[in-house]
Order: structure tokens, then sequence, then C-alpha cells
């Protein structure tokens, strides 16, 4: 397994969602650094009544270069927010690596330091 590190930038984009306190949204991101890639996906996300508790689920399609391997991979992400503590799991989705990314296994660390964006990716191709 190997990490790398760089920095991302995100949009999210609220669509119409019918029974709140549920919410979906658009994400699209740029990566950067040694994985230069972008991304497109759907969150889906609740807030509790209790402040500081929420969760969301994503899947988004990574499309781009890994070290200069060319190709593309699905990211599946859980956050829960249980009363102001957090937890994130952020994975490759199996089978998912297309091309030079066949057989990617991996996990995601996101950080977010002075408003900025950053990742830690450590992975694996088989």
């Amino acid at each position: 397994m190997k990490t790398i590190t760089g920095a991302f930038e995100v949009k999210l984009t609220p669509e119409t969602l019918k029974g709140e306190p549920l919410a979906r949204l658009h994400l699209d991101k740029q990566f950067h650094g040694p994985l230069e890639a972008a991304s497109t996906g759907q969150m889906l996300s609740y807030g509790a009544a209790v402040p500081g508790s929420a969760v969301y689920v994503a899947i988004e399609l990574v499309t781009g270069t890994l070290e200069g391997r060319k190709g593309s991979f699905v990211l599946h992400h859980t956050g829960v927010m249980d009363r102001g503590a957090p937890s994130l799991s952020i994975s490759v989705a199996p089978d998912s690596g297309t091309e030079a990314l066949t057989g990617l296994k991996g996990t995601m660390q996101i950080r977010i330091e002075s408003g900025k964006h950053f990742y830690d990716f450590t992975y694996s191709i088989a």
C-alpha cells in the first residue's frame, strides 16, 4: 500500500428532494497532485433535530490519472456525526478501476485546513 497526498476543490449543488430533513446534492471535484482528476457524484444526507447529529452517503466517479496511470474508479463515502463526534469512511468500490487503474483498492481520508480541502489516499493496484 502507498499513500499520496494532494489538494482538491469541491462544489456542492443542492437538488430537489421531498421529505425534509433529507437532502440530495450533486458533487463536482477537482483533485490535484499525484491524483490529477475530476469527479462527479451524488450525496444523500440527513440532519437530525439534535444539534451535531447527521449522516451522509455518497458515490463519486473519479476520472483522470493516479501517479501517471490513466483511468477511472468509484469512491464510496459513509459519514456520521454523532452529537459532534465525526466518523468518515471513504473507500474504492470493489472492481471499479478501469484502464491502467484496473485492480485498484484503497481508502481516502479528507482533511480541511484553513478552509482548504486535502486528501490522503492509501492505495494498491493488483
